[in-house]
């Protein structure tokens, strides 16, 4: 087959060409995968930290900036605008999310020929681990500060209810939760696409805004971001329990973060532009 790069301009041609192709994306998702593998397990787990407490901080934005706006839209734009603060803040310090992980290593996996090895598995674990720490973190900073108003948990409160509802519905409001938690990590998975199309920072930060207001607007349900709002109430004592938000909202979210990320982003992407992707990145990624 013909390779589609021969039809496409030089970049000598177009000097200012301000994004990336789609398959120069993958080759990105590609080697950052591989870099993310191959840190130091204290380096995986200490930026793991760091994204779950700039999840925190973007939780604590989402609502400081929507707090006490009665028009619906309004508010939906300026509590998606808070939570994209913080996942900019991952995006661009170079933490590890886990819901961005689920971007990244499955075209990694699918391109180096690398099966779900151990170490594979071990720094999903560690991504996953590091990522709620760093939302506890913030959420017992954040309650022992004092800082928050009666106020402002009351507004969290909103979030929660809503975040929550879907454990009154029994057995298909878990399927709801997991069904959300696609959309949702889909979403952000575009976002983690238009971040690293971009080649300035300001085109990166408007990449990433613009899929995650359309997400936290939606009510989406992205694993991490609830141990974001959760951990704001750790010192509260709110009606919702840790079971309650373990079994009945992080692990369907995170069942349905994976399959939004890895599949309907990472994967149909790299199949998708399968004959692009530059043979010398994959022919390095074999020999690795």
């Amino acid at each position: 087959m013909k390779n589609k790069k021969q039809n496409k301009p030089k970049d000598s041609q177009y000097p200012n060409r301000q994004y990336y192709f789609p398959e120069q994306i993958i080759e990105s998702f590609i080697l950052k995968g591989k870099d993310s593998l191959q840190m130091t397990r204290r380096a995986q787990f200490i930026l793991s930290i760091m994204a779950g407490a700039f999840i925190s901080f973007g939780a604590l934005a989402s609502v400081l900036l929507s707090s006490k706006i009665e028009i619906e839209g309004y508010f939906h734009l300026l509590s998606g605008i808070g939570f994209a603060i913080g996942y900019a803040m991952i995006f661009l310090s170079g933490s590890i999310l886990f819901t961005e992980v689920n971007v990244l290593l499955p075209s990694y996996i699918l391109y180096s020929h690398y099966s779900l090895s151990k170490k594979v598995l071990q720094f999903w674990l560690v991504c996953y681990i590091g990522n709620f720490l760093g939302a506890l973190f913030v959420g017992f900073l954040l309650n022992l500060s004092g800082s928050l108003d009666k106020e402002f948990y009351e507004g969290l409160l909103v979030f929660m209810e809503k975040k929550m509802q879907f454990t009154e519905r029994g057995t298909w409001g878990w399927f709801q939760v997991l069904f959300s938690g696609i959309l949702a990590n889909w979403l952000i998975g575009i976002a983690a696409v238009l971040g690293t199309a971009a080649r300035d920072v300001s085109g990166k930060i408007l990449g990433i805004f613009l899929p995650v207001i359309i997400f936290e607007a939606g009510n989406f349900q992205h694993a991490v971001a609830n141990m974001g709002y959760f951990s704001i109430t750790v010192l509260e004592g709110f009606e919702y329990n840790w079971f309650q938000l373990i079994f009945y909202n992080i692990i369907p979210a995170s069942i349905g973060n994976l399959i939004g990320g890895g599949i309907l982003v990472s994967l149909l992407l790299s199949f998708a532009f399968k004959e692009d992707i530059d043979e010398e990145v994959l022919k390095e990624e074999s020999k690795a």
